[in-house]
């Protein structure tokens, strides 16, 4: 898919692609047997009610005309009947009961993988599209799809046996009338083959609106507070209103389309039944010298309006499958998508990680034309704790993004332990490895669940720890219902501390051998961060650490600090010797701490000047 926000519509391929509808078969092959069975039902059920036209075709011709000596045959004649009829509508109940099963289970299936696959992309999938646009395809255009691929698909079948079954009945009865009623159908083809190019397009163009309507409300629901807070209500009703208004402008012209079909076929249905009574009251006696009966022309006026009901479901399910395609070319198109990282063949899965990390030559940009690491060289030592500072858009959250996969790297190599990730697995690499992001994600359950969610199989003790040694503790017995209190999605009811700090819990529980801190203690304040302090130098012991911090009094003991800048390593070096060195780092460090006025604040020195007063390094590194 290619990238778009909410109010930019998707392009519509071509031609309608048709082998949607062979992918679509391999969900529906499981419940073959079930559908068979189905499929008999219907046809028994079909069969039934196609009978009693005839025995009511007997009643007026020959038993009526008997008066009482008919009238044991009338009786079970009539008992014939109303067996039929209830015999068809018991198969016709048992057939809706295991069709709606099936397509529940055609919808269970789809949306399962569906959200396997989604949990499997790149970060740069969900960068590059609005959620809301992800979110129609895994609930709405499922649901959507399944009822027309399962008890679609069989109707179209019992349908067309129904043509064939109800012509066998009207040829018997009389073939002169039956090519009578015959007459329309060429012009139902016409109508059909007229309607159905725009029928695609309209409905896609009703989908993009939907979509496009789904994301917006979502990005707003998500973004209510920033809306309030600078008062941008109107502006965003009105954005609604004119997304709402397109996309009841599109439904309407859908609806138009959809309902075009039914009144044209039911118009050539009524002809024919009109056709069938004067032609079997007037033109055939008068051609055959032999009058219709009353049975037989009652019976095929019956039959000459079961003979188009088909047509007419006919034409409603190739609606339903022109707007099901389109449903599978966008759900086939997610499953298609490209999950980018993946394990090799026999990829490694190492029991444990010592920490040591190194790219060597790495270069990265989000996008094609982008450069965001131009030629990255670093490497840290297994156990080593190093600080990431700059300006914003230096790239820090892109390097640390890059050890843990988030990102394909197309040019570069980085290593783990001497080991190119790219050699490891997914899970192996990830689960030795715990990234907290300024963003704390809390996520709808109890806090207890929230912290256990680093590590599933904790105990209750081992949570409550995890949360002591970062000072959640105290906070959260003072909650209603302590570990327990129900908290809900994004942790509405907690503050952007205490989400952080939870989340600090939470990766302290999964006990990483490389730990990445990007913006951790942004939200916490200055009185909780120092006495945080302790607990994240607890955490750092024998683990490697990569934290990225605007906040510099958090990684004044790193062993090694790398001042970045447009992606490229300007200095590094420990707190003293970069202050010592009086480049950039010092420089910042001077403007954060408002030691003095900004007009005495010194130039920053070249890192090839400041080099010549350096002793030792600290870390290696090249750039």
């Amino acid at each position: 898919m290619s990238r778009n926000r909410y109010d930019i519509d998707e392009t519509l391929e071509k031609k309608m692609d048709f082998s949607k509808l062979g992918r679509i078969g391999k969900y529906i092959k499981p419940y073959t047997a079930r559908m068979v069975l189905a499929l008999v039902l219907i046809v028994f059920s079909s069969l039934l009610g196609l009978w009693v036209p005839t025995l009511l075709q007997k009643v007026i011709d020959e038993v009526i005309p008997q008066g009482r000596e008919g009238l044991g045959e009338l009786v079970k004649l009539t008992a014939f009947a109303a067996g039929a009829i209830i015999g068809s509508a018991i198969f016709g109940a048992l057939r809706n009961i295991i069709m709606v099963r099936v397509g529940q289970n055609v919808v269970y299936d789809i949306r399962r993988d569906l959200f396997a696959h989604l949990q499997k992309l790149p970060f740069d999938y969900y960068d590059s599209r609005p959620h809301g646009k992800i979110l129609v395809r895994v609930v709405n255009y499922v649901d959507s799809v399944s009822d027309t691929m399962t008890n679609g698909i069989l109707s179209a079948i019992v349908d067309l046996l129904n043509i064939v079954f109800i012509a066998f009945f009207m040829f018997r009865l009389s073939p002169i009338l039956t090519l009578y009623i015959l007459i329309g159908l060429p012009a139902l083809l016409a109508v059909t083959l007229i309607l159905k190019k725009y029928q695609r397009r309209f409905n896609f163009a009703l989908n993009n609106k939907q979509s496009n309507l789904t994301a917006y409300t979502c990005e707003s629901i998500a973004g209510v507070k920033v809306s309030q807070i600078f008062d941008r209500q109107r502006e965003n009703m009105n954005i609604f209103v004119r997304l709402n208004r397109l996309y009841h402008k599109a439904w309407m012209k859908m609806a138009l389309m959809s309902n075009a079909m039914a009144p044209i076929t039911e118009i050539l249905k009524q002809l024919a039944v009109g056709l069938v009574y004067i032609a079997g009251a007037i033109w055939v006696g008068r051609m055959t010298g032999t009058p219709v009966s009353a049975g037989v022309l009652i019976a095929m006026g019956t039959y000459a309006g079961r003979f188009w009901q088909p047509f007419i479901n006919l034409a409603n399910i190739y609606t339903n499958f022109v707007t099901t395609l389109t449903y599978l070319e966008r759900i086939f198109q997610t499953l298609d998508e490209p999950v980018g990282i993946t394990d090799k063949p026999n990829a490694l899965t190492p029991a444990s990680f010592a920490g040591e990390v190194e790219f060597r030559h790495v270069k990265f940009g989000y996008e094609a034309g982008q450069v965001v690491l131009p030629d990255l060289s670093l490497h840290v030592k297994a156990g080593q704790s190093v600080a990431l500072v700059g300006e914003t858009g230096s790239g820090k959250s892109t390097i640390v993004s890059l050890i843990s996969r988030f990102y394909a790297v197309p040019d570069g190599m980085i290593f783990i332990d001497g080991q190119d990730v790219n050699d490891l697995s997914l899970h192996a690499l990830r689960s030795h490895m715990g990234v907290m992001l300024q963003d704390s994600f809390i996520f709808s359950g109890s806090i207890a669940d929230n912290i256990r969610y680093g590590k599933l199989d904790a105990t209750d003790e081992e949570v409550r720890a995890a949360a002591r040694a970062v000072c959640a503790d105290e906070f959260i017995r003072q909650m209603p219902e302590g570990y327990d209190t129900f908290v809900t999605e994004r942790g509405g009811l907690l503050s952007q501390g205490q989400k952080q700090l939870i989340a600090f819990a939470r990766t302290l529980l999964s006990d990483p051998a490389i730990l990445v801190l990007d913006e951790a203690t942004s939200s916490i304040d200055a009185k909780t961060e120092r006495l945080l302090q302790k607990g994240i130098q607890t955490l750092l012991q024998n683990r490697t650490s990569f934290i990225i911090a605007h906040r510099l009094s958090t990684i004044r003991h790193c062993d090694c600090i790398y001042y970045l800048e447009g992606g490229r390593i300007l200095e590094q070096g420990t707190h003293e010797e970069l202050m010592a060195l009086r480049g950039h780092y010092y420089h910042l460090c001077t403007v954060q701490s408002h030691a003095v006025s900004e007009t005495e604040i010194p130039a920053p020195v070249s890192p090839v000047e400041g080099a010549q007063d350096r002793g030792t390094d600290a870390c290696a590194v090249t750039v």
